[in-house]
């Protein structure tokens, strides 16, 4: 029996999220859907098994539909977005491949505006990265990173740091699109995402906490990282579509750990894995955390998961998965119990 959305803030509305089958994009895909919101999902393939997650969603039998587009393809992309309320633009390529990576970011950006124009859309919510915020050698370690940041593309470049340079390329290309069109744009800046998974696969950012478990890291890093839980990057998405006077940009952000904090956590809640106990450069002091606010998205009512929580249902979400070997005693305990 469908369920009366009748009531939901997403009730007669219906949005296009793009890329639906990433790791963030799943998520909002799940919560437009429990808010009574009707979705259509773009992807390149709907019937790769990768995506069957997003048909078991609840609301999913009644209220999504999953396109076939190519974000280059600009046809498919207005096809997609014509007769939408709004838009959620997640799709990115993660790579550091310059040509895989800026290109499709910056075309894919833009055909979405376009199409959004087209179509009178209410809003398009684009997800950046605070790849397009932070990258910049000449701020001082004591100023606090917000909205108004942007990266040094030059800095960018010439240290190849490609995905950061296509990241800022691809939502400058947005907002310089979206005032010439008239299009009502709001960005979010998400740091590194962390969580439950939804989807089957491990995606870069689970990696780069995987890693610490499965014994193929044998030091940490002397580096410092800003984190988020996946589950917040997605109600933010939604806080920013749905609050009329939103507008801008939005660091979305929880706390800034050294990754000598992380693997700290992570051993504390998980002792039985290989957990790396060393730094990799011991000379030098560690490295600072930088400041930021996150105070635009607390002031729409967004509560911050706290990291270590974040971290633990990470590990949790790994094992659940399989891509994490269950700890011997615990895998001892299950076939007592079954």
């Amino acid at each position: 029996m469908p369920v009366d959305t009748s009531s939901l803030s997403g009730h007669g509305q219906t949005v296009c999220v793009t890329g639906a089958a990433g790791f963030i994009a799943s998520w909002l895909v799940k919560l437009l859907l429990e808010r009574g919101y009707t979705v259509r999902g773009t992807m390149r393939n709907p019937d790769d098994p990768k995506n069957a997650h997003l048909r078991e969603l609840e609301g999913a039998s009644e209220r999504l539909s999953l396109w076939k587009v190519d974000l280059e393809d600009f046809q498919s992309v207005r096809e997609a977005i014509m007769g939408c309320d709004g838009v959620f633009h997640t799709a990115s390529p993660v790579t550091d491949d310059p040509e895989q990576m800026v290109d499709p970011a910056v075309n894919g950006a833009k055909n979405v505006i376009i199409a959004a124009a087209e179509a009178k859309v209410r809003r398009v919510v684009f997800t950046s990265s605070i790849g397009a915020v932070y990258m910049d050698p000449n701020r001082s370690p004591d100023a606090v990173v917000d909205e108004s940041c942007w990266s040094d593309l030059e800095f960018c470049k010439n240290t190849k740091n490609w995905y950061c340079y296509g990241k800022a390329v691809a939502e400058q290309a947005a907002w310089d699109e979206a005032k010439e069109r008239g299009v009502d744009l709001v960005v979010v800046n998400p740091v590194l995402v962390l969580g439950p998974l939804l989807q089957p696969t491990v995606n870069a950012s689970t990696v780069h906490i995987l890693k610490y478990l499965t014994g193929s890291a044998k030091t940490y890093a002397n580096s410092v990282q800003a984190y988020v839980d996946v589950k917040d990057v997605a109600l933010a998405h939604i806080l920013v579509y749905e609050t009329p006077s939103a507008s801008g940009r939005y660091l979305c952000a929880e706390s800034v750990l050294h990754r000598g904090e992380v693997v700290e956590i992570l051993a504390k809640f998980f002792p039985e894995y290989p957990i790396p106990t060393k730094c990799s450069d011991e000379k030098n002091p560690w490295k600072k955390p930088y400041k930021f606010t996150n105070q635009k998205l607390k002031d729409l009512g967004l509560e911050f998961t706290p990291v270590k929580q974040c971290l633990y249902e990470t590990v949790k979400s790994l094992q659940e998965k399989g891509h994490l070997p269950l700890p011997k005693q615990q895998e001892d305990s299950i076939k007592i119990q079954s």
